[in-house]
């Protein structure tokens, strides 16, 4: 009879592990990863919460419609997500090298985003330069040097996102993901919360400062967590058949891999609804606010609110995804926020009225997106996990691409009557209320909640 090995991790006094790959974590290591993951969100989410807004302003100084400013600001980071968010997905999945699958294309961003925000910083500078040059109108010169300034930091942009969650899904252990994304939300909302309450209200006159401090902050973070997170080992990946090597065989394989099931599909379309139905508020409602009274200041400080709500519930919202699943508390915020957004566009008359809703978007959204940013850790394969979320963002790509410019149309069409945006926020939210009631229907068979196996 072949005697019992014990490990260490059995014995009594063993200090407690955590193994995600070829990864193994005491409790001092764990939080090490922790705090460098979460000091590359700090500006990762400066980055995502600030520069729309204050670019929003910068824009409607230079007398853009709201057509263009959705056009510029909301369809094109979709279109770019939408072109390059799947092959750099794919090849980050596929790539082996000293550096790991993640890090190397979170650090070849950095510097182009940097160069952007500092480009953007400079437009009234540059913009005048250009008018000179060319002999053209010193405000259509601005625009210009905006918009491109705009697309070599959503280009970059972009290629980051694309692979950050995939870093997070190969170094962070599976049953503390949930958990992390709570204290991943809860650093974005103070982020938020600091911008929002201390530094929005100025953008009006201080858009260069602030542009060029969020590049300063996102340049060395980002240089520092790829310095410091280490990937572990991955299996090689499978061989590509010498007939699907091209870019169009390519296309058709990854298309079949991740739109050939059906269980995807919905799961994909559930999650792109849940993430556009916020954007005709986040996009227009700065303008709402200053259309009602409420003012720059005061909506700065209404979105402060609403992250101090939601990060008083960020860490219990993690918990929850991680005890319950994250699909059931998806489903339930996202339907309250459907009916909120639908009775705050019939209801909001007002400063105060607009305020109270605005703020019951911010933190019944925020429960949504912190209860179902684990949701692809659970349900995508672990091992082309960042092909299947840029498959999920492709769609969510269309959706901005769609929903932004086309409520900025219906805008400016209709007199600019901002509390369509609440309308139109909760259909949105309805239809992926709907989506995830059939996706709980059809986890049966695949398992259920507490044995599902990916399809």
């Amino acid at each position: 009879m072949t005697p019992a090995v014990t490990t260490p991790a059995d014995l009594p006094d063993a200090p407690r592990q955590w193994q995600q790959g070829s990864l193994v974590y005491g409790v001092g290591g764990l939080a090490v990863l922790f705090a460098w993951l979460l000091l590359g969100d700090f500006a990762w989410s400066l980055k995502e919460r600030a520069v729309v807004p204050v670019a929003q302003v910068l824009l409607k100084q230079l007398q853009a419609s709201d057509f263009f400013i959705a056009l510029v600001v909301g369809s094109l980071p979709a279109a770019l997500g939408m072109l390059l968010g799947p092959v750099i997905a794919v090849r980050s999945d596929r790539h082996r090298g000293r550096l790991g699958r993640r890090i190397p294309y979170l650090l070849l961003p950095t510097p182009p985003i940097v160069i952007g925000l500092l480009g953007m910083a400079a437009t009234p500078v540059a913009g005048a330069w250009l008018s000179e040059l060319a002999g053209l109108s010193p405000r259509l010169c601005q625009l210009a040097w905006f918009t491109l300034m705009w697309t070599v930091f959503e280009v970059a942009s972009v290629t980051a996102n694309a692979v950050f969650g995939g870093l997070i899904n190969d170094v962070v252990p599976q049953p503390l993901v949930g958990r992390f994304y709570g204290l991943f939300r809860a650093t974005s909302l103070l982020a938020g919360i600091g911008f929002s309450s201390h530094v929005l209200g100025h953008a009006e006159q201080q858009f260069a400062a602030i542009f060029t401090g969020i590049a300063l902050i996102y340049g060395l973070c980002f240089a520092l967590l790829c310095w410091r997170v280490k990937e572990g080992s991955y299996p090689p990946p499978e061989p590509v058949p010498a007939e699907e090597g091209g870019w169009v065989a390519g296309t058709r394989r990854y298309l079949r891999e991740c739109f050939s099931h059906r269980f995807y599909v919905l799961l994909f379309v559930a999650m792109m609804l849940g993430l556009v139905s916020g954007s005709p508020v986040n996009s227009f409602g700065v303008f709402y606010a200053k259309q009602v009274g409420l003012g720059l200041d005061g909506y700065g400080k209404a979105l402060a609110i609403s992250y101090g709500f939601s990060l008083v519930l960020a860490l219990p919202v993690g918990w929850l995804a991680d005890r319950w699943h994250p699909l059931r508390v998806g489903l339930g915020a996202i339907a309250v926020y459907a009916a909120c957004m639908l009775v705050a566009g019939l209801w909001v008359q007002d400063a105060q009225q607009f305020g109270f809703a605005f703020v019951l978007h911010g933190v019944v959204s925020g429960v949504y997106l912190t209860g179902t940013a684990a949701l692809g850790q659970y349900l995508f394969p672990r091992a082309s996990f960042a092909q299947f979320f840029s498959a999920m963002n492709l769609l969510a790509a269309l959706g901005y691409m769609l929903v932004a410019p086309g409520m900025g149309a219906w805008l400016d069409a209709t007199g600019s009557h901002y509390r369509h945006t609440f309308i139109a926020s909760g259909v949105l939210a309805a239809g992926s209320a709907l989506c995830y009631v059939l996706l709980a229907r059809q986890m049966r068979a695949l398992g259920g909640f507490a044995a599902y196996r990916a399809p």
